[in-house]
C-alpha cells in the first residue's frame, strides 16, 4: 500500500510513532497529485514548496520529542474560497486573481495549529454557486469515479481530491450542500457542521450579508468517518474573530437511540437506489439498537424558498454587478435562472424570510428533540450528469427540486452528514444524516454504524 492510500487517522498514528516521516507522507501525496490532477483538475494551486518546509518542521519537532497536534504531518487541501496567507482567495473568479490573503482564515489557522500540511488549493465554481465545478479562471473539475457525472459543487475540487488520494482530508464549505453533495457525487463522506461550530472568516474582503452569515459553514470531507471526526475536532477550535463561533463541547448529553426516516421528502419522487440505500442503512441502525419510525418531515419547501430569497437578495446587493464583470458564461446563465425561480422582489420578503427562519427552526428543533437522528436522501436523484444545470430551464428546475434537502436544511443552521454507502455502479449512492444543533456527535455515532471505508480511486 502506498502512503497516499492511508486515511488521515492511519497517517497521523504512523507519523506520531515515527513509522512514517511527515516529509515522506507529503512527498507521497504530492506525487499522487502530480500523477492524477492533470486528469481531474481538482487542485488549482500547488503549495508544494511550503508544504515540504512545514513537513520538515514536523519531523524536526518529533525528533526533539515535542508534542504535536492531532494532524501533524498529514497532507490536506484547502478550498480556494477561503483565505490562506500568501495565496489568492479567488472563489473561482478572474476578478479576484490578485486578492492575495495577508492572514489565514480561522479554519486554515486551526488546520495549521493541528500540524496539518496544506499541499494544495481546490477548485470551486464561480462565486461557489453551483453543484457543478467549472469556471473561467481555473477550468473544469472532473469526477475521478466517473468523468461523465458531476464532481459536485461548490466543493467539487475538495471532493475530487480526497476521492483520488490527493490529501487525506479536504476542507470544504457548505451553504446549500457544497460539502454534502460533492461527497455524495465523488463517493466519499462529508460533514456540514452546525452554524457556529467551525470558526471561519475571510479577512481579504468585507463581511458577508446576513443570509450567508446564518447558513454558510466550513467542514471536512474524507474517505472514512473516523477522518471526518478527526477533521471536525481540528477545525472546530473556537476563534473569537468569527462572531458566530460558539465554544461548545463536541460530545453532547446522552441521547435516546431513536431515528426518524423519510425516503420521499415533500412527496418528491426519489430514485429507487436511494430508497434502497436508506432501507439498508436503517437495517444496520436497527441491528445496533436504534428504534426507527417513518415520518413526515417538518416544513422543508418553505425553508428552501426562503433560502432562495436570501440568495438572490444577497447576490443582487453584493455580487450582481460582479457577475457581468466576471463574464463567466456559466455563472451568468445560473444567475439568471436562479432569479427566475426565486420569489425575491423586495426587502419585505427578506424580513419575512428571517422571521420565518425562527418559526421553522423551532419546528425542526422540536422534531429533532423527539427524534435525535433523521435518515433521509442526500439528493432525490443519483449524482447528476456533469453540467446538467446548463441543459435547459426544465432541467435546472428539476435539479432545484431534487436538491430540496441540500438547500432547505442549512436555512435552520442544522448539521448534516453525507454517508456514501455504495459506489459499485456507474454512480455512487448514499444517505444523509441530520441532527439538532451541535449534535455532530450523534451523526458521527450513526455514520460509523452504516458507513464503509473507501479506498482512493
Amino acid at each position: 500500500m502506498e502512503i497516499w492510500q492511508l486515511t488521515a487517522t492511519e497517517l497521523a498514528g504512523s507519523i506520531s510513532k515515527g513509522e512514517i516521516s511527515a516529509v515522506d507522507a507529503t512527498q507521497s501525496h504530492l506525487s499522487r497529485m502530480n500523477e492524477t490532477n492533470q486528469k481531474i483538475n481538482a487542485v488549482v494551486e500547488s503549495c508544494q514548496g511550503e508544504a515540504l518546509r512545514e513537513a520538515e518542521k514536523v519531523d524536526a519537532n518529533l525528533r526533539k520529542g515535542l508534542k504535536q497536534g492531532p494532524l501533524a504531518g498529514v497532507p490536506v487541501t484547502v478550498k480556494v474560497n477561503v483565505d490562506q496567507e500568501g495565496y489568492a482567495t479567488t472563489n473561482g473568479l478572474q476578478i479576484q486573481k490578485d486578492l492575495v490573503a495577508q492572514k489565514d482564515n480561522p479554519v486554515v489557522n486551526n488546520l495549521r495549529k493541528a500540524g496539518a500540511i496544506i499541499i494544495g488549493r481546490t477548485n470551486t465554481p464561480a462565486f461557489s454557486l453551483r453543484w457543478f465545478t467549472r469556471n473561467v479562471i481555473h477550468g473544469h473539475t472532473k469526477n475521478p469515479l466517473n468523468p461523465s457525472i458531476t464532481p459536485g459543487g461548490s466543493s467539487g475540487g475538495a471532493a475530487a481530491a480526497v476521492a483520488s488520494g490527493i490529501g487525506a482530508i479536504g476542507h470544504g464549505t457548505d451553504i446549500a450542500g457544497s460539502i454534502r453533495y460533492p461527497a455524495y457525487a465523488c463517493g466519499i463522506h462529508g460533514l456540514r457542521p452546525s452554524l457556529g461550530r467551525v470558526a471561519a472568516h475571510n479577512f481579504s474582503g468585507p463581511d458577508r450579508f446576513i443570509g450567508a452569515q446564518l447558513m454558510a459553514v466550513s467542514g471536512p470531507l474524507a474517505r472514512s468517518i473516523e477522518d471526518l471526526e478527526l477533521g471536525l475536532r481540528v477545525m472546530a477550535n473556537h476563534d473569537h474573530r468569527d462572531p458566530w463561533s460558539i465554544n461548545m463541547p463536541l460530545e453532547g448529553a446522552a441521547y435516546v437511540k431513536r431515528v426518524a426516516f423519510c425516503d420521499a421528502p415533500e412527496g418528491i419522487t426519489v430514485d429507487n437506489r436511494i430508497r434502497k440505500a436508506i432501507r439498508e442503512a436503517l437495517g444496520k441502525l436497527e441491528q445496533a439498537g436504534w428504534e426507527a419510525t417513518e415520518v413526515k418531515l417538518p416544513p422543508l419547501r418553505e425553508a428552501m424558498e426562503h433560502q432562495l430569497v436570501l440568495w438572490m437578495a444577497e447576490m443582487e446587493k453584493g455580487a450582481g454587478h460582479l457577475v457581468a464583470k466576471e463574464n463567466d458564461p456559466d455563472a451568468i446563465l445560473i444567475y439568471e435562472r436562479l432569479k427566475k425561480i426565486s420569489k425575491y422582489t423586495s426587502s419585505d420578503q427578506i424580513m419575512f424570510a428571517l422571521q420565518e427562519r425562527a418559526n421553522l427552526t423551532r419546528q425542526w428543533r422540536k422534531f429533532l428533540f423527539d427524534y435525535p437522528l433523521l435518515l433521509c436522501p442526500v439528493s432525490c436523484s443519483l449524482p447528476f450528469d456533469d453540467l446538467q444545470d446548463l441543459k435547459s430551464e426544465t432541467a435546472f428546475e428539476q435539479i432545484i427540486e431534487d436538491q430540496i434537502l441540500q438547500i432547505g436544511l442549512p436555512f435552520m443552521g442544522l448539521p448534516g452528514l453525507t454517508v456514501t454507502t455504495d459506489r459499485k455502479e456507474d454512480r455512487p449512492v448514499g444517505v444523509q444524516l441530520v441532527a439538532s444543533h451541535f449534535r455532530e456527535d450523534i451523526l458521527l455515532d450513526a455514520a460509523k454504524i452504516i458507513a464503509p471505508k473507501f479506498d482512493a480511486v
